[in-house]
């Protein structure tokens, strides 16, 4: 068991990294939105195209009184990111534990 122990710590290990790299390019993306980034910049390009499918499905579910010229859906998405990196981690870690 302690073979399926050491896979689960990996890939927790490899999740919590992605999910960092998610935060920190939805930040970026949100940051760089205030400026009026050019859109034919290649960096801008990446940023959208590997954002966009995390941050249009939470736009498309917030009703449309929380539309107020603001998009706030980078803030649900953080949200999102520390509550898997708090919940998720923690539990994949804790279960790898119990089955060395």
């Amino acid at each position: 068991m302690f073979v399926l122990s050491n896979f689960i710590v990996a890939a927790t290990r490899v999740l919590g990294v992605l999910l960092t790299i998610l935060y920190w390019l939805i930040l970026i993306r949100a940051l760089i939105s205030w400026v009026n980034p050019d859109s034919f910049n290649p960096i801008v390009q990446f940023l959208y195209k590997t954002t966009e499918p995390i941050l249009y499905p939470i736009r498309k579910m917030l009703p449309f009184s929380l539309k107020f010229g603001i998009d706030i859906s980078p803030i649900i998405a953080f949200l999102a990111i520390i509550f898997l990196k708090s919940f998720l981690i923690n539990t994949l870690l804790d279960l790898a534990m119990r089955l060395k």
